[in-house]
Formats: C-alpha cells, sequence, structure tokens
C-alpha cells in the first residue's frame, strides 16, 4: 500500500503537470493574439494577491521564518521575474519549446541546486537521467539556435531556460521556508502583485486588457489567475512538501509532452521530428533523474532527507 505523502505527492505533481501545460498554451495564445505580457502577469499575480489577501491581513497571516535570500528567491523564482520571462518568450518561440526548455530542464536545474546547496549527490540511475535531459536540449537548441527553427525561437528558448532556473530556486527555497502551500502562494503573488503595480504599469502604458474582446480576456483571467496563479502554484507546494523538490520536478515529464500535443491541436503548430527527438530524450530523462523508479524500495529513507519539516 502507497504511503499517504507519497500518494499526495504523486497527485499533486500530476496536476501541477496538466494545469502547467494549460498555462503554457493559454499564455502562448494570449502574447501571440490581443494581449501582451504585462496583461498576462496583472491578470497571473493580481487575481489570486487579492483571493489570497485574507491570508496577509487576517489573523492567521503568513509569518514566514526563513531567512531573506530564502524568501526572494521563493517570491522571485516563483513570481513576477519568472512569469515576465516566461510571457515574454512566448511572444518568440512555440509552445513546444517551452514545454522542452522549460519543463523540461527543470529537473537539471533542481538537481544542480540541491547539490550545491546541500552536496545531494547525483549519481547512477539519475546521473544517467539529466545527462538524457542535457543531450536531448542539446540537440534540439542547434536547430533552434542557428535558425532552423524560426528567426527568432533562440530569443523565447534563452528566457525559457532562465524561467527553468528561477523555478529550480523557488522550489528548493520553498523547502526551506516553513510556509504552508496556501502561504507560500499568498507570498509569492502578494510580492509579485505589489511589485506590478509598483514597478511596472507606471511604465508600460495603457494595459490592453481595456480593448481587447473579453472572451480572450475572460480566457485569460481564468486560467492566468484561477487555475495557474492559484491553484497550480498550491499543488505544485503540495508536491514539493510531499516529495521534496528533486522528486517533485517529475511533474515537469508530462508537461512537454501535453504542452506539444496541445499547441497541434490547438495553435496548428507542426511536431517536427527534432521536437520528437527531444521529447524522446528529455521524457524519460526526466523520470530517471526523478528516481521515480526506485521510489518504492527507499522512499522513507528519502522522504525523510528531502521533505521540509513543518
Amino acid at each position: 500500500m502507497l504511503d499517504r505523502n507519497l500518494l499526495t505527492g504523486l497527485l499533486a505533481a500530476l496536476a501541477a503537470a496538466f494545469i502547467g501545460s494549460a498555462w503554457q498554451l493559454v499564455s502562448r495564445h494570449g502574447v501571440t493574439t490581443t494581449l501582451g505580457p504585462i496583461d498576462l502577469a496583472l491578470l497571473r499575480y493580481g487575481i489570486p494577491a487579492l483571493l489570497l489577501a485574507p491570508l496577509w491581513f487576517g489573523k492567521k497571516r503568513i509569518a514566514p521564518k526563513a531567512s531573506l535570500p530564502a524568501l526572494v528567491l521563493l517570491a522571485a523564482g516563483g513570481g513576477l521575474p519568472f512569469g515576465l520571462l516566461v510571457l515574454a518568450g512566448a511572444q518568440w518561440a512555440p509552445a513546444s519549446h517551452m514545454g522542452i526548455f522549460m519543463a523540461g530542464s527543470l529537473p537539471l536545474f533542481t538537481a544542480i541546486g540541491a547539490w550545491l546547496h546541500k552536496g545531494q549527490k547525483i549519481e547512477g540511475i539519475r546521473l544517467v537521467g539529466l545527462a538524457c535531459i542535457a543531450v536531448g536540449m542539446a540537440l534540439f537548441a542547434m536547430g533552434s539556435f542557428s535558425g532552423g527553427g524560426g528567426s527568432n525561437d533562440w530569443r523565447g528558448d534563452v528566457l525559457f531556460l532562465a524561467a527553468a532556473v528561477l523555478w529550480a530556486a523557488h522550489s528548493l527555497a520553498f523547502a526551506h521556508c516553513g510556509l504552508t502551500p496556501w502561504q507560500g502562494a499568498a507570498f509569492v503573488n502578494g510580492w509579485s502583485a505589489l511589485l506590478l503595480a509598483l514597478l511596472v504599469l507606471p511604465f508600460a502604458g495603457v494595459p490592453k486588457l481595456l480593448t481587447a474582446p473579453w472572451p480572450d480576456v475572460a480566457l485569460q483571467a481564468t486560467t492566468q489567475g484561477v487555475v495557474a496563479g492559484l491553484l497550480g502554484l498550491v499543488v505544485y507546494m503540495v508536491a514539493v512538501a510531499r516529495l521534496g523538490a528533486s522528486r517533485a520536478s517529475l511533474s515537469a515529464a508530462l508537461a512537454p509532452v501535453l504542452t506539444t500535443l496541445g499547441a497541434a491541436a490547438w495553435m496548428n503548430e507542426p511536431i517536427t521530428g527534432a521536437v520528437l527527438l527531444a521529447l524522446a530524450l528529455v521524457v524519460p530523462g526526466i523520470v530517471l533523474a526523478s528516481g521515480a523508479i526506485r521510489w518504492r524500495g527507499a522512499w522513507r529513507k528519502t522522504n525523510e532527507e528531502t521533505r521540509p519539516s513543518t
């Protein structure tokens, strides 16, 4: 019988994969039609910040005990800087690139971060998996950076990789911040909305939200603000709390496939041979790198090592 923490973590990671893929697709659609990155960021962080305001001002308000660097990484890695990188990159590169370069590289950067921060060893099957991820992305990048995939694709790919670094830092920081998933979501969205209002909106001009067709705004408000900004962040934090940062990144295994298939069906993006080759290396690499195939035999030990204290 599966450990309850393991089952909860697996279900949360699965939900995070579907939500993350939906967010990638809707973001690509938004920035290539009627809205821009700033408009989507306003919905992505403003709506959940309002919904979670009671956690800032209520009786059970957030009282983080982590160090300032950890809190900065938590907010920056999962908040506005991360979101702007992804949304800006989506203007240049197809959704399939977002899935491969961002979701695909997440376990790689998370493992590197855990090694640098805690000296966590990377060996055996996990090392093979990380090597598969690196090779798959390198082969895919060769076509993108040489201009074969479109003159501007490489710009988006670089931004997606930078976003993956931030999200890996966010995952590792949350494991040490002492916040619940709901408190973490409130903390990230609250600071992101504040930074957006003070530092970005005054220089961004009139938001396109005021002139865009209302069905587009409604779609983005629901997906960005409620599904991704609120539920997506919470379920991923639940996965990190139950599985640890490295194993929670297993949710990235499904995201490239779901995003590629969704982009082909919804936005008629071609599934090229280069995309299939990258998926064939990156997806199995994520599964191996997560250590998933060793969970049954070593779960109790690794769970104690990677799960944050509460």
